[in-house]
């Protein structure tokens, strides 16, 4: 089997090569873990092996993430910004719907694609991945920031030697043979530099999914080997406990990479869990509950401006703000759901765009001699002729209504998901929101 065509598609501005293996009835996207080359991959044959696996399945769509082997180089990507690559793959290759699978590092993005588009999910697949990277109390065995640090460190010295590079991965993967080792240590030293590498995996440092796991409404399966060096199988358990009604399937075996080890046995719990959803035996999709960022905004002291200047003038500034919302809106990808009075509600596919859309919404009234206050949460928004609602919304207005004049103040949800956006933030502390439960921790985002 020749090595099948490489493309392109365009996700904004940035230039995503793809391609798509075999043909059938159902479309899986395929997610690995740090680094790719779509057109070295297949000059290993136990990866080439691996991949026609899958592809016997349906279509296979394999990508480079942005930054990453042939699609362009970026500094930096969010979570939101790899998912809009996945969406502009499957647009270009005609796929409406599609099995996510993601590997390693990669899983965190297809567990937030899923409950970001279910719609566009056919069912989710995690093998050998985690909430997050980092140790946190209710995750203690999780390594810390600081051994994190020191690995990435020793990654990226070690990137220069393809020998070393080698034998990392052998670590994580102790049955590959030394041309097997060779031959992944290629396709990740010519998919990013070093620099990139680093940045990429301190990134992910701050992804944190815990939040969004109970919201993911899709077939989901998480397998994982459970001898692993330096991959407790608690992770895969955590997210079979949190993910509801998610299939946890634990196999003996020390090798990270699938194509690695009894592939025979993970390839066949797939392709069980696969036939599965496609012949829709024990599922019910549930297409009106989505994941979404809210962004409620009001104008501070509107009451007292209404009064000073009239009515008449009144209602020509609220167009004029109107007018300048809509437009940051429009610019932004949000999606208008309701207007009262002085204030808006609208609901977004990435908390990023959300946040930049909320910070050009106050610089851009402040020209009127207006000010805003905004608040924001990602949670789960059921949908009802085409609008938002659900307690993700009443959060979000809990969270609004603390803003201080001229504030975007977000909840720690919406924090944990905008990793590598460059966007800062200070603490605000844990608050008690109104009508809510549990108290929320909250964030005020900084210049």
């Amino acid at each position: 089997m020749e090595p099948p065509e490489t493309r392109y598609t365009q996700a904004g501005d940035v230039n995503i090569a793809y391609q798509v293996v075999g043909d059938g009835p159902l479309d899986l996207v395929f997610i690995p873990s740090l680094t790719h080359h779509i057109e070295l991959v297949w000059e290993n044959p136990v990866q080439a092996q691996f991949f026609r696996r899958l592809a016997s399945l349906g279509r296979l769509l394999l990508f480079d993430k942005r930054g990453s082997g042939m699609s362009d180089r970026v500094d930096g990507a969010t979570l939101e910004e790899r998912m809009d690559d996945i969406r502009a793959v499957m647009d270009a290759a005609g796929s409406e719907r599609a099995v996510v699978c993601g590997l390693g590092e990669g899983g965190p993005l297809c567990a937030l694609f899923a409950a970001t588009y279910p719609e566009r999910t056919t069912a989710l697949v995690l093998i050998h991945t985690g909430a997050r990277m980092v140790r946190s109390p209710d995750l203690p065995w999780l390594p810390t920031r600081a051994e994190r640090e020191r690995e990435i460190a020793e990654t990226v010295r070690a990137w220069a030697d393809p020998e070393v590079v080698a034998e990392r991965f052998a670590q994580g993967s102790p049955s590959a043979t030394d041309e097997q080792r060779r031959a992944f240590a290629r396709v990740m030293r010519f998919s990013v530099s070093p620099g990139s590498a680093a940045a990429y995996l301190r990134m992910n440092l701050d992804v944190d999914i815990r939040e969004v796991l109970p919201l993911i409404r899709v077939p989901t399966l998480v397998i994982q080997r459970t001898e692993l060096t330096g991959l407790d199988p608690r992770n895969g358990r955590y997210l079979a406990e949190h993910i509801p009604r998610a299939r946890l399937v634990e196999l003996p075996g020390r090798d990270f990479a699938p194509q690695l080890g009894d592939t025979d046995r993970l390839f066949a719990e797939l392709e069980g869990f696969v036939l599965e959803v496609v012949e829709g035996e024990g599922w019910e999709a549930e297409p009106d509950r989505i994941l979404a960022t809210v962004l409620l905004t009001d104008i501070v002291g509107s009451t007292e401006r209404a009064a000073a200047l009239g009515d008449r003038a009144w209602r020509e500034l609220l167009q004029k703000h109107h007018e300048t919302v809509r437009s940051q809106l429009a610019r932004f990808r949000g999606q208008e759901m309701d207007t009262a009075g002085d204030g808006f509600f609208a609901t977004f596919d990435g908390p990023a765009r959300a946040i930049r859309c909320a910070l050009a919404t106050r610089d851009g009234v402040r020209e009127l001699d207006l000010d805003v206050r905004a608040g924001l949460h990602t949670g789960e928004c059921e949908l009802v002729d085409g609008k938002a609602g659900g307690i993700a919304v009443h959060i979000g207005a809990r969270v609004a209504a603390l803003a201080k004049p001229g504030e975007v103040l977000v909840s720690s949800t919406v924090k944990d998901l905008v990793a590598g956006s460059g966007i800062a933030f200070e603490d605000r502390g844990e608050h008690q929101l109104k009508g809510i439960a549990e108290p929320w921790h909250l964030f005020t985002v900084v210049p």
